[in-house]
């Protein structure tokens, strides 16, 4: 079979990706040159999203999103549970590194450990979720500080994810790559953690690089980042 029909849905989602804060409506122009397509296609596609009531026109030709957005949305808000899209995502990061991943988020000028999953077996840092601690000099708090409250501690983005070794005990280590939501907001922390003889050797190899990357954009997509904004980030579009 043919992918023909699964590159026109993704292309008209794509579309709808485009609509912002800031760019409520826009125009046929506006949107070819945003999504990279040709004006007849993009044409074709927001007259088939305006059939379904995902978009609308107005008289001017200028185009915003419809009412059908908004019943997915309230269906997406009265279904949806944080531990149940971070947690998968964790646990299969633990299980395929054999290292403890976490999920902090920015709480009260601390960073709190929203969740956490072990791995099975072997050497590990223990930390129960719900601990809160500094936003210190870890690859954790930089990755807090600098994409969660801006502050200038690197003059532009550094490499993901971030590494720092007993930077709060000398015994442990931790990577960090930040995740994000709708609009490139910033959301969490995603970390691995653990010994830092292990983590230090993992950092040399670089093995763990391309798991977390991933990761970091199979959570940012499911909490409302676009496709594009994670190939961006996170380069992980050739790993798909």
């Amino acid at each position: 079979m043919g992918n023909d029909g699964v590159i026109a849905v993704e292309r008209a989602l794509g579309l709808l990706d485009c609509f912002r804060l800031g760019k409520e409506k826009l125009s046929l122009a506006a949107l070819a040159a945003a999504s990279g397509m040709h004006k007849t296609t993009v044409y074709r596609l927001m007259n088939s999203l305006e059939r379904m009531g995902y978009v609308v026109r107005s008289d001017d030709g200028m185009y915003a999103l419809g009412a059908r957005v908004l019943y997915l949305g309230k269906l997406y808000e009265q279904s949806f549970h944080l531990s149940s899209v971070v947690e998968p995502v964790l646990f299969a990061l633990a299980a395929q590194t054999k290292e403890s991943a976490s999920y902090y988020v920015l709480d009260k000028a601390k960073r709190l450990c929203l969740f956490r999953a072990e791995p099975s077996e072997g050497l590990r840092e223990t930390r129960l979720a719900g601990t809160s601690l500094p936003l210190d000099d870890t690859a954790i708090g930089q990755v807090i500080r600098y994409w969660g409250l801006r502050e200038p501690i690197f003059a532009e983005p550094p490499p993901l994810p971030l590494f720092t070794s007993g930077a709060r005990d000398v015994h442990t280590a931790a990577f960090a790559t930040p995740v994000f939501g709708p609009d490139a907001e910033f959301m969490a922390a995603l970390t691995l953690s653990g010994p830092a003889s292990r983590l230090n050797a993992a950092r040399d190899t670089g093995e763990l690089i391309a798991p977390q990357l991933q990761a970091a954009s199979d959570l940012s997509r499911r909490l409302g980042a676009s496709v594009a904004f994670c190939e961006r980030m996170y380069g992980t579009g050739e790993r798909r």
